[in-house]
C-alpha cells in the first residue's frame, strides 16, 4: 500500500512541476525579449539554466542518496520556489545567473534533470519490474500532457488583460513557482521510507561499482542522441514546414497538438510493448523506423504527405523513454540507481545544445539537411546502442538475463 501511495504522490508532485515548467518555459522566453537585453546576455543567462542543471543533476547522483532521496527532493522544491521569485522580483543580471545555476529551472516544456533523476530512482523503489515500465509509462505521458497544457496556460494572461487589465502579464508571473514548489515540498513529506535506500544500500560510499563501465557507455551513446535531436527540435520543424510550404501558425499549432497527443498515448503503449518483444528490443525498434521517417520528411513533394510523415515519426519516437528509464533501472544494482539516472539523464543535457549551432550552419547548405543528419546519426545510435548492450545482463532481472531477453524479449 505505501509503495502505491508514493508512487500516486511522486505523479502528483510531478504534474504540478510540469504545469509549471510548461508555463515557465514559454514566459522565460518572452520575458527575456520583454527586456530588451543583447542577444549575449540572453544566451548567457539560457546557458546558465543548462549548465546549472547539468551541475544539479550530477550533485544528486553523488550525494542524493548519502544525504536521504526525500530531503534532497524538497530542497530542490524550495530552491525551485526561490528561483521563480528571483525571475519575478528583479532585474538584476547577477541575482538571475545565480537562479539558473541552481539548476531547477528549464528551458523546455518537457524537464529532465535533478527532480526526474530522483523521482525515476524513487519510483523504481519496490516495484518489479513490469510494474516499473508502467509507472514509468505514465510517469513521462503526465509530464507531456500537463507540460503541454502549462505551456497553453502562458498565453492565458495576455488573453485577459482586455477584460481584467490589471492582471499581470510580465515576469511577475514567475511569482506562481512560489506556492507551487512549496506545495510540491508539501508533497515530499508525506513519502515513506519505502523510497530511501536501504541501511546497506546506504553504506556504499561509491556510487557506481559493479555497472560503471556499462552506465558510462551508456551516457555517451544517450549523448548522442540527445545531440542528433538537437537538429530536429519543434522549433526548427515549424520553420521548416512554414518555408517549405508556407504554413500559417494555426495550422503549425494544430500539427504540434496532434503530436503531442501521439506521443502521450506512446509513452503508455510503450510498457505493453515491452513487456512482449523486452526493454532494449522496443527502446531501438520503435526508435529506428521512426528515424527513418524523420529522414524522409524533407523528400516529401507535398505538406500533407510531410506532415503524415511527421505524426508517425512522433507516435513511434518516445517510445523509448520509458523503456530507457526502466532499463537503466534494471541495469544497474539498487544502490547505484540514483547516480547512474543521473548521469545518463545529464548526458543527455550536455549533448542537446550543441546541435542547434549546426543546424544552424548546414541548412544553409540545404535547408532539409538538418532532418537527414539528425535521422542519420539517430540511426547510428540506435544500431550501436542494440551491438553494445544486447548482451548485458541486467541486475534486478534474473541471473544472466541479457537486455535483449527482459521483460519478454527472447
Amino acid at each position: 500500500m505505501d509503495s502505491r501511495r508514493d508512487t500516486a504522490l511522486i505523479l502528483a508532485a510531478r504534474g504540478l512541476r510540469a504545469l509549471i515548467v510548461g508555463f515557465g518555459a514559454v514566459l522565460l522566453g518572452a520575458s527575456l525579449s520583454a527586456k530588451g537585453w543583447p542577444s549575449s546576455q540572453v544566451g548567457l543567462l539560457l546557458t546558465a539554466i543548462l549548465a546549472g542543471t547539468a551541475l544539479a543533476s550530477i550533485a544528486v547522483g553523488m550525494f542524493g542518496d548519502r544525504i536521504g532521496r526525500r530531503r534532497v527532493y524538497a530542497l530542490l522544491y524550495v530552491v525551485l520556489a526561490a528561483a521563480g521569485a528571483a525571475f519575478g522580483l528583479t532585474d538584476n543580471f547577477g541575482i538571475l545567473i545565480l537562479a539558473a545555476l541552481t539548476g531547477t529551472l528549464s528551458t523546455q516544456v518537457i524537464e529532465s534533470g535533478p527532480f526526474t533523476s530522483l523521482e525515476q530512482t524513487m519510483l523504481a523503489a519496490e516495484l518489479d519490474s513490469r510494474t516499473r515500465t508502467r509507472v514509468f509509462g505514465t510517469y513521462n505521458a503526465t509530464a507531456t500532457l500537463v507540460g503541454s497544457a502549462g505551456a497553453l496556460l502562458a498565453g492565458t494572461p495576455a488573453l485577459l488583460q482586455p477584460f481584467w487589465p490589471r492582471i499581470p502579464s510580465d515576469q511577475r508571473l514567475f511569482l506562481a513557482f512560489i506556492p507551487v514548489g512549496l506545495a510540491c515540498a508539501a508533497v515530499t513529506l508525506a513519502l515513506s521510507d519505502r523510497v530511501e535506500p536501504s541501511d546497506e544500500q546506504a553504506r556504499m560510499r561509491v556510487s557506481l561499482r559493479r555497472s560503471r563501465a556499462a552506465v558510462l557507455s551508456l551516457a555517451g551513446l544517450f549523448a548522442v542522441d540527445a545531440f542528433a535531436g538537437g537538429f530536429v527540435v519543434q522549433s526548427f520543424i515549424a520553420y521548416w514546414f512554414s518555408l517549405r510550404f508556407g504554413l500559417s501558425l494555426g495550422v503549425l499549432g494544430v500539427i504540434f497538438s496532434a503530436s503531442g497527443l501521439l506521443q502521450a498515448a506512446s509513452l503508455l503503449a510503450a510498457p505493453r510493448l515491452a513487456e512482449r518483444i523486452g526493454l532494449l528490443n522496443t527502446m531501438v525498434f520503435t526508435h529506428l523506423p521512426s528515424n527513418l521517417l524523420l529522414a524522409a520528411i524533407p523528400v516529401a513533394p507535398t505538406w500533407p504527405l510531410a506532415m503524415a510523415l511527421l505524426l508517425a515519426r512522433q507516435s513511434l519516437s518516445q517510445m523509448d523513454v520509458p523503456t530507457r528509464q526502466a532499463y537503466v533501472i534494471a541495469l544497474v544494482d539498487p544502490h547505484e540507481r540514483t547516480a547512474a539516472v543521473a548521469y545518463t539523464n545529464t548526458a543527455r543535457y550536455v549533448g542537446a545544445p550543441l546541435a542547434p549551432v549546426v543546424a544552424g550552419m548546414v541548412q544553409q547548405a540545404a535547408v532539409g539537411l538538418p532532418f537527414f543528419l539528425g535521422g542519420g546519426i539517430k540511426i547510428a545510435y540506435d544500431l550501436a546502442l542494440w551491438w553494445r548492450l544486447r548482451r548485458v545482463p541486467l541486475a534486478s532481472e534474473a541471473p544472466g538475463l541479457t537486455g535483449l531477453q527482459a521483460a519478454g524479449g527472447t
